[in-house]
């Protein structure tokens, strides 16, 4: 008896002493719940090279505590000693690192077998990348891939959660249009655009050409190229918020035109007196947006303008897929870490009803208008609507219907395969709006938050340019893109007539091809007019009185106002052209690789080396690097045509 005590005694001991040293052992391992919460900063880095990493993930373990690394490749989150952060990378090993401190800098090692596999696509080979969705190229097509068996040729990596991403049919769609031809001073003296602008065709056609596809016509808009690079262009000084220079040069492509330069600048505004923001996050999480180039990538983008809010900017979430929904209501910059949150949470899934998500975005906005300030949608979609309004007509109305609110709109497309250009395009210019393509985590850097003033905060409304051309110098002309901006003559004085807006900051880049009076070539001929009178001597003595080869005429409304104000510029012909500004040189050179790409039957005598050697001599500012990335892409073409 006493002896079966005693092996009681002893269990219950060692029963206790196990329970204590399992307590202490959790206690350790535990957080305690009144842990003080530090907020962690730090960079992450590549191990090997040490060069920062953009776009990394870094987020608390078994929290919903999460965030980007910005373009210094800094993150900064909230966390308590003793919790783990889980780091994560395009193609490097995740890593966990405990918090000890409140700065905490971590080296990300590349991940090696990741990186051999790829995704076999149209013209070549890409690596699929999660998360971000960037693709690097590989080889060419017709090259063995390094570290692939003929069985492992279409296979790709994806991260868990999502589906590999192999499009194997491109439903892309582009509206056609027929580019501008020649039009004779005498007959069509005037050319009328809206001056809005995006920047959307050059973020697409970079990506085709990095895929080893050389984009269809229709998908280059010339004037879209030209405008994704930013021209140094002196600031207004008389007043107006926009100021318009001129430039004259001979043409590169042909030796017999000249070509003209209009840019327009609009002021700039310092960050930090910028107006209040109230944004609409509108974002598709329908099933077209799963895969890793889509919906992950539009989460890492708008998380990177949340980084820069204020506390006086305010965020709201609308999710739509089957349906529409309120995700997040208006929210204060200042909880960044909310809002995020509620970015995390999103999943995709369902069919498309794009027209629902619009409209209850307005609702939203407008019910946090926020009076002189900056109210906005911000609709990040690969545009394949399919539910409810969904027809190219009937969005258009849908969004001109909006537009009166005093709520604009910005378009984000993503995403490859099943890209909608034309219906976001129309979008966008429907609704007092700007349309970008948004391929990597740098151009979504670059349009939210470089460029955050002039594609978000407007200061000139219904910008119009109208040029008048004097026929005593100039025997024809042609407006070099713009195919969808043209406005009838009468449209410029009609205040009614919607065109397009400028942000803060903003630069737009028009060129004309101009033919001199004495140059022959074909521009297209029609007979002598029976019933119209006859150009007298005393009017060709009127034209030659003037030395103005042209007049520029711009006309644009304040926010806020329904009158319009009208500024005018000459520009004096030139016999002798003078030396030609770096930035004109660039724009020549976007302009004619836009016009190989189409094939154009104005592009005369341009080569892919005319447009490399013009660009290199407009490389005098290139401060992000973008006009050198251009002439890379060039050259990636050369070796796409041989």
């Amino acid at each position: 008896m006493k002896s079966t005590n005693r092996r009681i005694v002893m269990i219950l001991f060692m029963a206790g002493f196990i329970f204590t040293a399992m307590a202490v052992q959790m206690n350790e391992n535990q957080v305690m719940p009144d842990a003080e919460e530090w907020e962690i900063t730090g960079v992450i880095y590549d191990a090997t090279d040490k060069s920062v990493l953009i776009g990394a993930n870094v987020r608390v373990e078994e929290t919903n505590k999460g965030t980007v690394t910005d373009v210094n490749g800094t993150y900064r989150i909230k966390g308590k000693k003793g919790e783990t952060l889980e780091v994560s990378y395009i193609g490097y090993k995740t890593k966990r690192v405990k918090i000890t401190e409140k700065k905490m800098n971590v080296f990300m090692k590349q991940d090696v077998d990741l990186l051999k596999e790829v995704v076999v696509i149209g013209y070549g080979s890409q690596q699929t990348m999660n998360m971000t969705g960037a693709v690097m190229p590989v080889q060419a097509a017709g090259m063995r891939v390094r570290g692939l068996s003929p069985d492992r040729v279409h296979r790709s990596f994806s991260p868990p959660l999502f589906p590999p991403f192999k499009q194997e049919v491109s439903t892309e769609e582009y509206e056609s249009f027929s580019e501008n031809r020649f039009l004779t001073a005498a007959q069509n003296p005037l050319s009328t655009f809206s001056l809005d602008v995006d920047a959307a065709s050059y973020g697409n056609i970079r990506r085709l050409i990095n895929q080893g596809e050389l984009p269809r016509r229709d998908a280059v808009r010339v004037e879209e190229m030209i405008n994704y690079f930013s021209y140094n262009y002196p600031q207004p000084t008389d007043g107006h918020p926009v100021r318009i220079i001129t430039e004259v040069a001979a043409s590169p492509w042909n030796k017999q035109t000249q070509l003209v330069r209009i840019g327009v600048k609009a002021r700039e505004i310092p960050s930090e007196t910028l107006p209040a923001s109230n944004f609409v996050f509108l974002i598709d999480v329908s099933g077209s947006m799963f895969s890793a180039d889509k919906l992950p990538l539009v989460k890492a983008s708008m998380k990177l303008l949340v980084n820069n809010l204020r506390p006086k900017d305010r965020v709201s979430i609308v999710a739509y897929a089957g349906a529409a929904g309120e995700v997040l209501p208006s929210t204060s910059g200042f909880d960044r870490q909310k809002i995020m949150e509620a970015l995390d949470n999103l999943q995709a899934g369902g069919s498309t009803a794009g027209g629902d998500g619009i409209q209850l975005a307005y609702k939203i906005a407008e019910k946090n208008l926020v009076k002189g300030g900056n109210n906005r949608v911000i609709l990040c979609t690969d545009g394949d609507f399919n539910v409810g309004v969904s027809s190219l007509d009937g969005l258009e109305t849908l969004i001109e219907q909006k537009r009166q609110s005093g709520v604009y709109l910005t378009v984000l497309g993503y995403g490859m395969g099943n890209y909608k250009d034309n219906k976001l395009q129309a979008l966008a210019e429907k609704g007092n709006g700007n349309h970008a393509y948004i391929d990597n985590l740098q151009e979504a850097n670059k349009v939210l938050v470089n460029e955050f003033g002039s594609t978000m905060v407007a200061v000139a409304n219904d910008v119009k340019l109208q040029v008048e051309f004097n026929p005593h110098f100039a025997s024809a002309y042609r407006l070099i893109g713009y195919e969808s901006r043209l406005l009838n003559d009468e449209d410029f004085n009609d205040d009614s007539k919607d065109a397009g807006e400028m942000g803060a900051g903003h630069i737009v880049t028009a060129l004309y091809e101009i033919v001199p009076v004495g140059v022959e070539i074909p521009v297209g001929k029609v007979d002598k007019l029976k019933y119209q009178q006859q150009r007298s001597n005393s009017m060709e003595h009127a034209f030659s009185d003037t030395k103005e080869l042209l007049t520029v005429k711009l006309r644009y409304k304040k926010p806020g106002e329904e009158a319009s104000r009208k500024m005018e510029i000459p520009l004096l012909a030139q016999k002798n052209i003078k030396a030609v500004s770096p930035d004109f040189n660039f724009a020549m050179a976007v302009a004619m690789f836009g016009q190989l790409l189409r094939d154009s039957a104005y592009k005369g005598d341009a080569t892919y080396a005319k447009v490399i050697d013009l660009a290199r001599k407009g490389l005098d500012d290139d401060p992000n690097g973008y006009r050198h990335e251009f002439i890379r892409l060039v050259e990636t073409v050369q070796q796409l045509e041989k």
